[in-house]
């Protein structure tokens, strides 16, 4: 039991910084400062920790969970990231007329 709940306590201090980067990044508008290389290193990362759950076999759910929620948190700044950065290219062609 305690692996588990040292697990979620770091997913969760690790991933409490997810929510208020996709507000900031929502907000500022721009993609400038973010790297999707960073995100997508970041997800991946995620992704491997759900397959270990799943593959190991003996998985505690709510660590499972821990896990899915902060790549649905991440995958949520990847698509604002997108978003920014077609913002960006509209004000820069609004700006060479």
């Amino acid at each position: 039991m305690m692996p588990e709940l040292l697990e979620i306590l770091m997913l969760l201090c690790f991933g409490c910084s997810w929510p208020l980067n996709l507000m900031k990044a929502y907000r500022a508008g721009t993609a400038k400062g973010q790297s999707l290389p960073f995100l997508v290193l970041i997800f991946t990362g995620y992704l491997c920790g759900i397959a270990s759950k799943l593959w190991g076999g003996h998985f505690k759910w709510y660590v499972l969970f821990v896990y899915v929620l902060n790549a649905a948190i991440l995958s949520l700044n990847i698509l604002v990231y997108f978003r920014n950065r077609a913002l960006d290219r509209k004000a820069k062609d609004a700006c060479a007329c």
